[in-house]
């Protein structure tokens, strides 16, 4: 097996079960959840120690040839009659899926997330910088993940950058997409065999946005749009809605109506790959992709990646979506 899944139990004892492996899927998500581990071993070898134990919250630990994978935490383990154990493991992430109350003032994305781990006593790694100064942020009985992702999302918003949230084995990490290009081009005549296309605008496509603020001088609301009537006539209205802060000025608001028309108008492209495992390619990082077959010749944002292990055999499971 060429790689290695090691258990710490936290009573001072690491275990190397890599040989009681039968197979492992890591999956990673772009948004909205932790990475996971899923693990199948045998128990009751007759060269297994006596004092091999596990449990919910022990530490799991993948690497491949010296590179670090996945480090997390076991959250439920099934077994029966028979030997085999199935080990479901999360990274730190999984801690964010609670729910809190938080209010910001003039803080930028980076310091969201800052804020939150420190609270949640999570580790971090790099936090790059993202710049843009959210004037407040009032989250009531709100995941803490969710709040992370609406900072994130303003941040876009803001034109300053689209940016990837992720555990990179035990320490949380922020990065722009830019910054994160594997050097791995993928198609029929590179590790890729079988793969479906497809656009849609029916999810997060909009032609016609229609932003309002409350006015407390004459007790009303202002209301502000941006349509694209052309995509209208030929789509049919698809509207989103949103509030502005009430610390927007009018130009503030002009400028998020062009932002969000500009992000939202258009067809969502998305692409399904099977491919033979590259365990470098991960949710958040740009790949290109060539296949000819559909004139696809572009980088694509990885927004899950599932690696199936099985023995010797390594495949990877790809959706992706292009981000113009």
């Amino acid at each position: 097996m060429s790689y290695e899944i090691k258990l710490d139990n936290r009573n001072g004892n690491v275990w190397d079960i890599s040989s009681l492996v039968s197979g492992a899927t890591w999956k990673t998500t772009r948004i909205g959840s932790p990475a996971s581990l899923d693990v199948t071993f045998l128990t009751g070898a007759l060269y297994q120690s006596r004092e091999f134990t596990f449990g919910n919250g022990d530490v799991i630990r993948l690497r491949k040839n010296g590179v670090d994978l996945f480090y997390g935490y076991i959250f439920s383990i099934d077994r029966g009659r028979d030997e085999e154990v199935k080990v479901k493991a999360y990274d730190q992430i999984r801690y964010l899926m609670n729910n809190d109350t938080y209010l910001f003032t003039n803080v930028t994305a980076t310091q969201v997330i800052q804020r939150i781990a420190e609270d949640c006593q999570l580790k971090t790694g790099v936090l790059e910088d993202t710049g843009h100064v959210i004037p407040t942020m009032l989250e009531d009985n709100k995941k803490l993940l969710d709040i992370i992702y609406k900072a994130l999302d303003l941040t876009l918003v803001a034109n300053l950058g689209l940016y990837v949230f992720y555990d990179d084995y035990g320490s949380l990490r922020l990065r722009n997409i830019n910054n994160w290009s594997i050097d791995l081009v993928l198609g029929p005549q590179s590790l890729l065999y079988d793969y479906s296309y497809s656009t849609s605008i029916d999810s997060d496509t909009y032609n016609r946005v229609k932003v309002v603020q409350d006015n407390k001088q004459t007790n009303s609301r202002d209301v502000y749009i941006a349509q694209d009537s052309a995509n209208i006539a030929r789509w049919g209205r698809l509207q989103l809605f949103e509030k502005a802060d009430d610390n927007f000025n009018e130009a503030q608001i002009k400028n998020l109506l062009d932002r969000l028309i500009r992000l939202r108008n258009r067809e969502t492209k998305t692409l399904k790959l099977d491919a033979l495992g590259d365990l470098r390619v991960r949710a958040g990082c740009m790949l290109p992709v060539i296949i000819e077959d559909l004139d696809i010749r572009t980088h694509f944002l990885v927004e899950d990646c599932t690696h199936q292990l099985q023995g010797a055999d390594h495949t990877m499971s790809l959706n992706l979506k292009v981000i113009e």
